[in-house]
């Protein structure tokens, strides 16, 4: 006779920690500023997101892949200065390239795309070929693109001036939207189907989970770690330099000092999400709710009047419950 499970509370907590995190912020946000839920508010965290969504999803894929990107904001900056310069408008006084004419919005895109895609294949090459421990080369790269967009803004005309009067069907990119609908949240929710695709449903997908749990293993059963670890970070690349672009487009400025910090909640995001620090685990959907988590915290603590400089403290406190949490998932399966 079959016997029937018997529902374990604390197994469930523990594994669906993450979603009752957000909603007690939410509670208690709520609580002290009703005014906090509404749709006008949820609309500009979301919006706000969105960019954090795309990294943390290039960042998800080298942390899986048992690797490490701190660049990851230093190439949004850079991204978001040189698709910025693309997308300048014929008649600005400070127009960087003063001779290209009005370029179609998804071409500076493109581009940043292109660039960001670029940095990563580096990134890939310096870990892989030359075995410098990902930690230090992508920290290296961190530097490389944070002095390379200094000097770009600071070249003639521009003089380190920020960038704007970006053409409309850019700043369309960042600001209009579908139905109500954001485009940048939409283009979002894009990039979070295709990976989750890529992740769950490609030979691909499954090869990299397996590089990230053993390495060595993986090598013994014929999996190509060269490959994976190459497109691990150029996909990072590409995502970080969408996430420049997007940046852009949404704040109609630029400057080298985008994506301060982004790197650090993209791995943050990941970590609380569901991400093993040691490779091998990991899942979309965790890492999405990661960076919202973040995103409400951030809004909401601005919104009820908290010096801002508490968001480190509750970051750093969420972080370290949610490794703990992670710890005690593992030691309950083994």
């Amino acid at each position: 006779m079959k016997t029937k499970s018997k529902f374990d509370f604390r197994l469930f907590m523990m594994n669906n920690a993450i979603y009752a995190i957000m909603l007690v912020m939410i509670v208690l946000v709520v609580a002290i500023k009703p005014s906090f839920f509404s749709l006008r508010v949820m609309r500009d965290i979301l919006m706000q997101s969105s960019v954090r969504i795309v990294v943390a999803l290039g960042c998800m894929f080298v942390i899986i892949s048992g690797s490490a990107d701190l660049s990851g904001g230093r190439m949004v900056g850079l991204t978001a200065v040189i698709a910025g310069s693309l997308a300048e408008q014929s008649t600005y006084y400070l127009k960087y390239y003063a001779n290209l004419p009005e370029l179609p919005g998804f071409v500076p895109l493109l581009i940043a795309i292109l660039v960001g895609l670029c940095f990563g294949l580096f990134n890939g090459l310096v870990v892989s070929k030359l075995k410098v421990p990902a930690f230090l080369a992508t920290l290296g790269t961190a530097m490389l693109a944070f002095g390379i967009a200094n000097l770009y803004m600071d070249a003639e005309p521009n003089n380190s001036q920020p960038l704007g009067s970006y053409t409309d069907g850019f700043k369309a990119i960042g600001s209009g939207s579908f139905h109500d609908i954001p485009y940048i949240l939409l283009i979002a929710l894009a990039c979070v189907a295709l990976v989750w695709i890529l992740q769950n449903k490609t030979v691909l997908g499954k090869e990299i989970f397996a590089v990230g749990g053993n390495m060595e293993a993986a090598k013994v059963s014929g999996i190509n770690v060269l490959k994976i670890q190459l497109f691990t970070f150029a996909i990072a690349g590409a995502l970080y330099g969408l996430g420049g672009c997007l940046e852009a487009a949404r704040t109609g400025s630029g400057t080298a000092s985008y994506g301060t910090g982004y790197e650090l909640d993209a791995i943050a995001a990941c970590i609380i999400g569901g991400c093993s620090a040691g490779g091998g685990i990991g899942g979309v959907g965790g890492v999405v709710a990661g960076v919202i988590i973040f995103n409400i915290m951030s809004y909401g603590l601005t919104f009820i009047g908290l010096s801002p400089y508490w968001q480190y403290v509750a970051k750093g406190l969420i972080i370290i419950a949610a490794v703990a949490i992670d710890v005690r998932k593992y030691t309950r399966k083994h």
